[in-house]
């Protein structure tokens, strides 16, 4: 039977060992992870019983980031003894308990003794931090989810560029989501797509008689967002006297209504999005340079989906889980082709990406896409040699990467096992350690370098492997 598992994200090694010893003992499995890269241990945490969180410079979000993941998990935050009294009630609210470390077994095992039965914990998963709506674990997907905690706490205005399809939306519902407004209204507004003549009316409303067909009073998008976010998507297509008029709730947080002269007060965060170059904009006196500035106060790239590549897997398995949640027809691909799909431009970007998942699903529905079953513009891409043809990805390699490690070819004997104690006696930690580095580097000898088939020879998972690997600088 499977022992009991436990989360470890800490960046003090030394802490990070010392807790694992421990939690072994008390015959829990842990996996240790640092602050960096403790996502995609998330992904592995259906059968969590609990999360430990050591100190750190990102103690907050990260325990925050757990808590979006996995509503209700138990958090329990490690604190060295002479910072316990820095820890801010906000923080502590938002834990189960926080423990002075160096702890106690009593300390542990009563903490570990309080946890519900893991079957509580079924299906928790489904609400990761995934969704805020970017798979993948490129560095690039990687820097837009640390941006959007940066200052998803704050009211600043945020500018989100890039081409169409990319998800500028996601990224505002995200950081809207993850701000202290979650509870109020998101409001969006596509400013390309109202009539200029209509566009003020929508955004500050106006009263009855106030022009034609102005038949009652009428609420704008301010109002209608007051608390929340107002959400101005394709802002580079606003007519400038709009801008004019925008700049001034910007910076003075008062509007009146189209035919009023009563002066409003608002209090809505404002977030922009645009696939214009707006410095060029500027150039051709399309957008006035004061506005793009009291907009550009927080500015955050979405970068296409031919600059990451290694985001499909993620996004199909994304994509079919969608489908899947609102009872529609899914589809499952092969390795085949999903290497295909890895080595297309997506001009349309990830919206391309879902009308064609989407599109397959009606043609395909529950089966098998191979490279033959996709559209043609598909078909003249060559499969790498190696990718074996009508191969199914199985569940746990869909949002796995193949991260290489160089290992030397050079090979290291194993440690000879030790029958008995020498008298002198032995440094056990020590020899541990270099029995399962030369383990490790067996599997990778192996395995070509990749860390996930090494993981798989090894019989752990790839992220814990990761750690390790790190532990051992095995690089």
């Amino acid at each position: 039977m499977a022992l009991p598992s436990i989360l470890l994200i800490d960046d003090d090694q030394e802490r990070a060992q010392q807790f694992e010893v421990i939690l072994n003992f008390l015959e829990y499995e842990v996996q240790c992870v640092t602050s960096e890269d403790f996502e995609p241990s998330l992904d592995d945490c259906e059968n969590c019983r609990a999360v430990f969180v050591g100190g750190g410079d990102r103690q907050g979000a990260v325990v925050q980031a757990v808590r979006d993941w996995v509503d209700g998990l138990p958090v329990f935050l490690l604190v060295g003894k002479e910072k316990i009294l820095q820890v801010s009630s906000t923080l502590q609210d938002s834990v189960t308990r926080v423990l002075e470390w160096p702890s106690t077994y009593p300390v542990l095992n009563d903490a570990l003794a309080s946890l519900p039965a893991i079957e509580q914990f079924v299906g928790m998963t489904q609400k990761k931090k995934a969704d805020k709506g970017l798979a993948g674990n490129s560095r690039a997907i990687r820097q837009i989810r640390e941006l959007i905690d940066q200052v998803s706490g704050s009211d600043a205005t945020v500018l989100i560029l890039g081409e169409s399809g990319t998800g500028k939306e996601v990224v505002a519902q995200a950081l809207h989501r993850h701000s202290p407004r979650r509870d109020k209204p998101f409001v969006p507004v596509n400013c390309g797509a109202i009539p200029g003549e209509l566009l003020e009316s929508e955004l500050f409303g106006h009263e009855k008689g106030a022009f034609t067909g102005a038949l009652t009073s009428r609420q704008g998008r301010f109002e209608l967002a007051e608390g929340g976010t107002l959400f101005l998507d394709e802002i580079g297509d606003m007519p400038m006297p709009m801008q004019v008029k925008l700049l001034r709730v910007l910076q003075e947080r008062t509007f009146e209504r189209v035919g009023s002269n009563k002066t409003l007060h608002c209090d809505v965060r404002v977030i922009a999005a645009t696939h214009r170059q707006l410095e060029e904009e500027i150039r051709e006196k399309r957008f006035r340079e004061d506005l793009f500035y009291r907009l550009n106060v927080f500015p955050i790239e979405m970068p296409a989906l031919r600059e990451r590549p290694e985001d499909i897997p993620y996004l199909v398995h994304d994509l079919n889980g969608r489908m899947e949640a609102a009872k529609r027809d899914s589809v499952r691909l092969t390795k085949a082709a999903l290497a295909v799909l890895m080595q297309h431009d997506w001009p349309g970007n990830v919206r391309e990406l879902s009308n064609l998942m989407e599109r397959l699903a009606i043609i395909r529905p529950n089966a098998l896409v191979d490279v033959d079953d996709l559209p043609e513009k598909f078909r003249s891409y060559k499969v790498p040699e190696g990718v074996e043809a009508n191969v199914l990805i199985e569940e746990e390699e869909v949002p796995e990467a193949q991260e290489q490690v160089h290992v030397s070819r050079k090979k290291e004997p194993l440690l000879t096992p030790v029958s008995h104690l020498p008298e002198q006696g032995m440094d056990l930690k020590e020899y541990l350690s270099d029995l399962e580095s030369g383990l490790i580097k067996q599997a990778l000898e192996e395995c070509n370098g990749v860390v996930a088939h090494a993981a798989k020879l090894l019989h752990m998972r790839r992220t814990t492997l990761v750690e390790k690997l790190r532990k051992y600088d095995l690089s």
